[in-house]
């Protein structure tokens, strides 16, 4: 089984993927293989609503949200990680979601997934109630911790010394692998996932 860790940080190394790391090193303990994609630094444009996701199964702006769907589709489960700006997640990890879920949101359904967040001081929670959505709209278990998952530091380094931030990711990595074993146990039981049922679309106008 195996975990992807989603960086949208624009430091590849810094404060998010120190954080992703420990979850990392706690799935790798209990016995799950983790990989970090690195949303990276080139622009990420938004979505531009033209539909072809719908026919190609893949974003029609051919970049690093088709190079992750592409890994998306075999794996198990996902962390999804953002620094704040401005109290909310990184425009480009922003723009990253609401691309892979709208073109690929199928690839990711009824996966476990968790969210976390880094900062220097504050604007976690918000970030996190942003991040989780995604989760939630798609019908995917959301992997909780022992508290909100967030560090804190302005460096890589701090993330370390924030010694409750490294507990929670700690934690959080045992329950996700936790989660996927007892999926695991579930379908070697007969006990699959339900299919997807048809949503109606309404607005508010009568």
């Amino acid at each position: 089984m195996k975990v992807i860790l989603v960086n949208g940080s624009p430091h590849e190394h810094g404060c998010t993927d120190r954080a992703l790391s420990v979850v990392a090193d706690s799935l790798r303990e209990n016995g799950i293989d983790s990989e970090i994609f690195w949303v990276g630094v080139r622009p990420v444009s938004g979505c531009i609503a033209c539909g072809l996701c719908r026919k190609m199964g893949r974003c029609a702006i051919n970049d690093r949200v088709n190079e992750f769907l592409d890994l998306a589709e075999d794996a198990d489960g996902f962390v999804f990680g953002s620094p704040v700006h401005y109290a909310a997640a990184s425009g480009a990890i922003t723009s990253f979601l609401d691309r892979a879920f709208y073109a690929g949101g199928k690839l990711m359904r009824m996966k476990p997934a968790a969210c976390i967040a880094s900062a220097r001081r504050a604007g976690t929670t918000a970030a996190l109630d942003q991040l989780n959505k995604y989760l939630m709209i798609n019908e995917m278990p959301v992997v909780s911790s022992c508290y909100w998952p967030m560090v804190h530091g302005a460096k890589a380094e701090d993330v370390l010394k924030d010694e409750e931030g490294v507990a929670i990711m700690q934690t959080l990595g045992r329950n996700m692998a936790w989660l996927l074993r007892a999926i695991e146990a579930g379908k070697a039981a007969g006990v699959n996932p339900p299919a997807p049922q048809p949503r109606p679309m309404t607005n508010f106008i009568r």
